[in-house]
């Protein structure tokens, strides 16, 4: 990955992982599944932006213990050092930074 390139291997398992389920999200729950998604190398390291068109309030939570979908927001909480969500006018960016 460019990660490597960027001399950020040691945050490349999180961001991948982390962009995964991002994208994930995105597949499931945004109409016709288009997203962009942003790299941008840090002073601190990495930050990840995933933006769609679909406006709606994010929050990791803790799913049932045996419900078969809703971990990924914690996954991301779990292997970045910050996340959040910002609001626009045509919807909402979901983002993520790993210190390098």
């Amino acid at each position: 990955m460019f990660l490597t390139r960027w001399g950020l291997d040691q945050v490349t398992d999180s961001a991948t992982l982390a962009l995964t389920e991002l994208v994930a999200n995105v597949v499931r729950h945004v109409p016709g599944r288009r997203c962009s998604v942003l790299f941008l190398r840090e002073p601190h390291g990495l930050r990840v932006e995933v933006a769609d068109g679909v406006a709606c309030a994010l929050h990791a939570k803790a799913p049932e213990a045996t419900a078969e979908r809703g971990r990924g927001l914690a996954v991301v909480e779990g292997v970045t050092d910050r996340w959040g969500v910002e609001e626009r006018r045509d919807g909402k960016t979901v983002w993520f930074e790993c210190d390098g």
